[in-house]
């Protein structure tokens, strides 16, 4: 049976033949009752262009409706009374009510035909004008119209139906190539997120790493105590660094996290006092400084402000030049949070760094400006006009800012 249902829906021009066939040969049996050779061939001549009409419904639904109007004006014309192929104008009704390809004015022409057609049959082929014949007629006429009426009702229920399930379908479709494009929004966006983490966690602790290493191949000969200082410097800051790549690996893992595996938590406004000592331990001397009073800040703007504090102070070491100091104030205010970091190195080579040239892709300031965007803040950086440079951020502490 599923074989026979495949079949049926993989070749329906063949099943509509098949019934065609069947269809002539019932008609065939009304023909031959026909009397006289003429009636016979007018008579076969109409139950082929019927059966035609049912072979090729789905292929030209349109053509085949007005094929079977002419077929029926001709028969009114000619007096060919109803026979079996007559079948075909139901089949046909409900054909082009039910296609959702065909014009909408065929449907509607099939409508009048089904209204019409049992109506022009009886009035063509009544005998007797009496009142018994009359009342009789009427009661056949609409006896015949409502198969016609029901047949173009069902053909356009299952039109609707049909146009349904495809908006269905293409809505589906449209989800799912939304969901498919959001998620790769999200992967991009996480992507970037992890790589500005990498950024501000490998640029700041190899930066200290190497200062220190610097220092400690000067001074290894003459001050053994200040190198083995530098060394242990060197050896905390490369384990710090590792923790926080720990931590951002462990985004990327699949699986659960193994047993006894802590990742280090997000660094905030607390740990910046952490990295300003780390910072002067590697011979940058800093002012920090806290107005207001502290309380606890949304995490975002946490790693935000410390991000910012750690790139700053990064671009410091690297291009503010011999001598550099730096000051970092954090002003907690009622709706945000200022941010200001500032040195009297060369600010000017600071503009290289952030248009691409120095550092090679500018990556620290785009990072920043990023980080603040995502948090509805503002960020103004560059030189100042007396020397050095300086980086401002306003980081909004409510959600409708």
């Amino acid at each position: 049976m599923q074989r026979l249902y495949d079949f049926f829906r993989r070749h329906p021009t063949g099943v509509d033949s098949f019934w065609a066939f069947l269809l002539f040969g019932l008609s065939g049996l009304w023909v031959i009752s026909r009397s006289g050779v003429p009636g016979k061939i007018i008579a076969l001549v109409f139950s082929i262009g019927l059966c035609l009409v049912i072979a090729l419904r789905r292929k030209y639904p349109v053509k085949m409706l007005l094929l079977t109007a002419a077929l029926g004006i001709g028969q009114l014309a000619l007096g060919v009374g109803p026979n079996v192929a007559d079948f075909a104008m139901l089949v046909i009704i409900y054909t082009v009510a039910s296609e959702t390809s065909a014009r909408r004015w065929a449907s509607r022409f099939a409508l009048g035909a089904a209204l019409l057609s049992p109506a022009l049959s009886q009035l063509r082929f009544q005998e007797s004008p009496d009142r018994v014949q009359v009342w009789a007629g009427l009661f056949f006429t609409v006896l015949l119209t409502v198969p016609f009426v029901l047949a173009w009702v069902l053909g356009d229920s299952v039109r609707t139906r049909r146009a349904y399930w495809a908006q269905l379908e293409e809505k589906a479709t449209r989800l799912e190539k939304e969901r498919e494009a959001q998620a790769r929004i999200a992967v991009a966006a996480e992507r970037a997120r992890i790589a500005r983490e990498l950024h501000d966690v490998v640029a700041h602790n190899v930066s200290v790493m190497v200062v220190q290493a610097d220092g400690a191949a000067y001074v290894l000969d003459g001050s053994p105590d200040q190198a083995r200082q530098a060394l242990e410097t060197i050896s905390g800051t490369g384990r710090q660094a590792l923790a926080e790549m720990r931590r951002l690996l462990g985004v990327l893992r699949t699986g659960e996290q193994a047993e006894g595996e802590e990742y280090v938590p997000q660094p905030g406004v607390e740990q910046l006092a952490d990295l300003i000592d780390q910072v002067r331990g590697a011979g940058l001397p800093v002012d920090f400084q806290v107005v207001g009073e502290p309380r606890p800040l949304p995490s975002s703007v946490e790693l935000t402000a410390y991000r910012i504090v750690q790139e700053a102070l990064t671009n410091t070491r690297k291009h503010g030049g011999p001598g550099v100091s730096a000051t970092v104030r954090l002003t907690y205010r009622d709706d945000d949070l200022d941010l200001l970091v500032e040195d009297d190195g060369r600010g000017a080579q600071h503009e290289l760094y952030e248009s691409g040239g120095a550092d090679g892709l500018g990556h620290g300031l785009i990072g920043m400006r990023e980080r603040v965007g995502m948090v509805g803040g503002l960020l103004d950086a560059g030189p100042r006009p007396g020397g050095g440079f300086r980086v401002n951020a306003v980081l909004p502490l409510k959600a409708e800012r």
